[in-house]
């Protein structure tokens, strides 16, 4: 385990330092957040796991600036976030493509509104057929929402966030509403993506409620304490090598003692040292 608070070598991408976020609400201030400290470096892949409530998406939500913290500071690359901007593209578990129009023209729409203004039409198109083919799509580019599956609306969420070339992908649990078989699917296509994006650095960011998911997809895993005013527990750097290198099999991860090792600790963390969220809610 590392200490949360502790910085990695080096200046990271990101700095989350002494964040909190604190909602007015009808029955008085709500702090969803406290003292959330934590770097990720340029190229990571982080996930951010917690029981219900715990404050994963409100997090997540801040560094996509989508939320102001109602304290400390927010870095990317030296720079305080203030708002949405095309250096994060975020994947939300609803796809959220407009269904009259294609594959290709939801993807474009980021396209657009990205390069827009220095690049032509025909290179906006190639940006965006380049995104599909990434997440294997090519073949659905002329397609609407309503012909094609569940788990390929998520990739073309994927290739729209992607196409916008961020510095960091933000998704939160995108693939929380399908069924196991086509999440699995994914996760395994998530992966070669990374490894295929790496050189453009890309870095990811992750909200997800599974633990095999996790482990299987992070370089570090970082648990919340249970909310409210929930801050970061532990962090977790996962002995295995970085996806974007080595690609991980799940049936070889299945007897991979380093695979072993971390979900056991991430699940010792959630279900004995969390466990009292359990225990409220029965």
């Amino acid at each position: 385990m590392n200490d949360p608070t502790i910085r990695m070598n080096g200046k990271a991408m990101l700095q989350i330092s002494d964040v909190g976020m604190t909602f007015t609400t009808k029955r008085g201030p709500f702090t969803a957040l406290r003292e959330i400290n934590l770097d990720v470096e340029r190229g990571e892949f982080v996930t951010l796991i917690g029981h219900s409530g715990c404050g994963k998406s409100t997090l997540l939500n801040l560094v996509a600036g989508l939320t102001t913290p109602t304290s400390g500071v927010l870095l990317l690359d030296d720079r305080e976030l203030k708002g949405p901007g095309p250096d994060r593209g975020v994947v939300f578990q609803n796809h959220s493509l407009l269904p009259w129009l294609s594959c290709t023209d939801n993807v474009h729409l980021a396209v657009e509104r990205v390069f827009g203004a220095t690049e032509n039409k025909a290179q906006l198109r190639q940006r965006s057929l380049d995104a599909l083919e990434l997440v294997g799509l090519t073949h659905a580019k002329d397609k609407l929402p309503g012909e094609i599956s569940g788990g390929m609306k998520q990739r073309v969420g994927i290739a729209r966030a992607l196409a916008m070339k961020p510095k960091m992908l933000l998704m939160d649990e995108p693939f929380g509403a399908l069924d196991a078989l086509t999440r699995a699917k994914l996760q395994d296509e998530l992966m070669r993506i990374v490894a295929e994006s790496k050189d453009q650095g890309s870095t990811v960011m992750m909200v997800t409620h599974d633990v095999d998911e996790a482990v299987l997809l992070s370089d570090r895993i970082v648990m919340l304490t249970n909310g409210p005013a929930a801050t970061i527990g532990e962090v977790l750097k996962v002995p295995l090598p970085p996806v974007r290198e080595k690609l991980r099999h799940r049936l070889e991860m299945a007897h991979d003692s380093g695979y072993l090792q971390a979900r056991e600790s991430v699940l010792e963390f959630l279900y004995r040292k969390q466990a009292h969220v359990e225990a409220q809610a029965a």
